[in-house]
């Protein structure tokens, strides 16, 4: 047995099913190990090794395990960093294995040679280490693995290709040998009765009580369901925890922050008691004011709490063991004006959100083609987001319920993740139909080329279904919008214009299926077609690009900005101002609107 077969067999050993992964020499003996191994764990060829990390997080995700991506030296490992500072920031476990030159020529300014130990010390801060002999095995994998569950971070194993050739000997037990074993001891941390005593008395004291989760409460649905009712409180989601709480609950006030709702931000306003739970949401302008609410934060990892707001108490704890263990000494409270008033707010932001995607547009709302999806959701759907204004739709418009689950890239908020991320959450459950929502600047800078992968591996798929929906603008829309709103700038076509690409005929040459929608009368049909396709389904969706995606509880500081953009000749100024206005106007129309909600349909 190799260096390079135990490795593999170590990973087999660790429950590891799948290596997301493209070749190089830096890593030929993992590649013949592979073969020796008939292909276990498996080997899931991404056409480049960033979106191979990418399906790794998504992976990790969608799956709650660690994943795996491995990349050979020099370019192959530097390519891998932006997926992996996406799993860092997000707290999510991954684990990278990448080859190194020979050790003989390490120092000689040798091809492909990399300090990779200096070059991961910041993404893999919490374990990276170089094998240099074969004893140091298993101890190194074990601790990669067992460190990227247990901090939830980034770890990396450096292999050179020369020590993967070598012969495996164990450590043996002697001076300067490391054994090691298999596993992660599970534990639940909980808050002494102190701490959970004095986070009571706060959360008591309080008559408006607002809570802001995060994906930290995952796991803890049904005690923040129980919390809430016995608070009278609302609920706002940060992004990353979107799915943690169904949005048909009436008090459940969706995103929050610049992409979110406005009844999450006057929750945030009116507050005078915040409870966080399992989130690290970074905008503190969308908290409330300081001095305005008392506040209490519960999160597992100790260096996380006290960030963001001046907490009155800090819970270091898992989010459902420690909600359990306080709600028995939470008063329950009366329903009254505060409850009322956040369900009130809740429910006319679903009437404001119906009628936006209503309002017509040149040629199509991007609005609708979101709204549109949200009736047709399949029950246990996998959402992926990417970086762009589609992320502002699927934080406003997708309302999550039953066994759905959503995710984006938050943190790092890098483009690119969204295609990658639902073929990662393809292979964590395969029987699950998945959906990503792109923009036309991220599906060219490599979209397309992933769907290639969903291409090569579609049919091991129990349930096929892979939507990639492209809202096409031909602009890199969210900078746009960003630069009218933050620096009162026109739209600089140069950096901004993109050129128009056919989608759908692109997937449909590399054998997947898909149609261009140019008319807001066929995105219902569009959608319905490729949720009943036998393969991926890309929906190439021509929308228009001066619908504006600045919050609806935007500063007045922006509004003048993009007004002051128009007054220095942006490019598209007729648009945005007939765009934008038509848009606040739905705030303000009373009443209710018809179910039939397509641009052009009868109030």
């Amino acid at each position: 047995m190799k260096v390079s077969d135990y490795v593999l067999q170590r990973l087999r050993e660790w429950d590891v099913e799948r290596v997301f992964a493209y070749a190089g020499d830096g890593i030929n003996g993992l590649l013949a190990a592979w073969g020796r191994a008939d292909d276990q764990p498996r080997f899931i060829q991404a056409r480049h090794e960033e979106m191979a990390a990418f399906e790794a997080v998504g992976y990790a995700k969608f799956s709650g395990k660690v994943g795996v991506c491995a990349a050979t030296s020099g370019p192959g490992a530097i390519h891998l960093l932006n997926g992996l500072y996406d799993a860092k920031l997000d707290h999510v476990p991954v684990v990278a294995i990448v080859g190194q030159t020979n050790r003989s020529a390490m120092g000689g300014s040798y091809q492909q040679e990399v300090d990779l130990l200096s070059l991961y010390k910041d993404v893999a801060a919490d374990f990276c280490e170089m094998v240099t002999v074969p004893e140091q095995l298993p101890n190194v994998l074990d601790r990669a693995m067992r460190t990227a569950y247990a901090k939830r971070t980034v770890t990396a194993v450096i292999i050179p290709a020369d020590v993967q050739e070598l012969d495996y000997s164990p450590p043996e037990h002697a001076f300067k040998m490391v054994p090691s074993s298999l596993g992660v001891g599970k534990y639940v941390p909980v808050p002494d009765e102190e701490e959970l005593g004095r986070a009571a008395d706060v959360l008591n004291a309080g008559e408006k009580v607002a809570i802001l989760v995060g994906q930290g409460a995952r796991h803890a649905r049904a005690e923040v369901e129980q919390l809430a009712d016995q608070l009278g409180a609302g609920v706002a989601k940060a992004l990353l925890g979107k799915d943690v709480l169904s949005d048909e609950l009436p008090y459940v006030t969706g995103s929050i922050g610049l992409l979110g709702t406005r009844p999450s931000y006057e929750l945030m306003q009116g507050c005078d008691t915040l409870l966080v739970v399992g989130s690290s949401f970074p905008y503190t302008q969308f908290l409330p004011d300081f001095g305005q609410a008392r506040a209490v934060q519960i999160d597992i990892d100790p260096f996380m709490v006290g960030l963001r707001y001046p907490f009155e108490v800090n819970l270091v704890g898992d989010a459902e063991a420690t909600l359990r263990a306080l709600l028995p000494r939470v008063r329950q409270k009366e329903h009254g004006a505060w409850r009322k008033k956040v369900e009130k707010d809740t429910a006319r932001w679903w009437e404001v959100m119906q009628r936006r995607a209503a309002v017509d547009a040149d040629p199509i709302n991007p609005e609708y083609v979101v709204h549109a999806l949200d009736d047709l959701l399949p029950q246990d759907v996998m959402l992926s987001a990417d970086s762009g204004s589609s992320a502002n739709w699927y934080a406003r418009h997708l309302r999550m319920r039953g066994e759905m689950r959503g995710s984006l890239s938050g943190t790092l908020a890098t483009m690119g993740p969204g295609v990658p991320y639902a073929i990662g959450a393809k292979f964590a459950h395969p029987d699950r139909p998945a959906i990503a929502l792109v923009g036309d600047g991220a599906m060219q800078m490599n979209g397309m080329a992933e769907l290639i992968t969903a291409a090569k591996y579609f049919r091991d798929w129990q349930d096929p279904r892979l939507v990639v929906a492209v809202l096409n603008n031909q602009d890199l829309n969210q900078v746009t919008w960003e630069m009218r709103a933050m620096e009162g700038a026109p739209q600089f076509v140069p950096s901004q214009s993109l050129p128009d690409v056919p989608y759908a005929d692109f997937a449909r040459s590399v054998g997947l299926d898909g149609v261009r929608v140019e008319k807001p009368g066929e995105v219902l049909d569009a959608w319905q077609r490729a949720l009943a396709a036998d393969r991926p389904f890309v929906i190439d969706f021509r929308t228009d690009p001066a619908v504006p995606p600045i919050p609806p509880h935007a500063s007045l500081d922006q509004i003048e900005a993009a007004a002051s953009s128009v007054l220095h000749g942006d490019s598209d100024r007729a648009g945005m101002v007939r765009q934008g206005f038509k848009a606040k106007v739905q705030e303000m129309l009373p009443g209710h609107r018809h179910r039939d909600d397509r641009p052009g349909a009868e109030d």
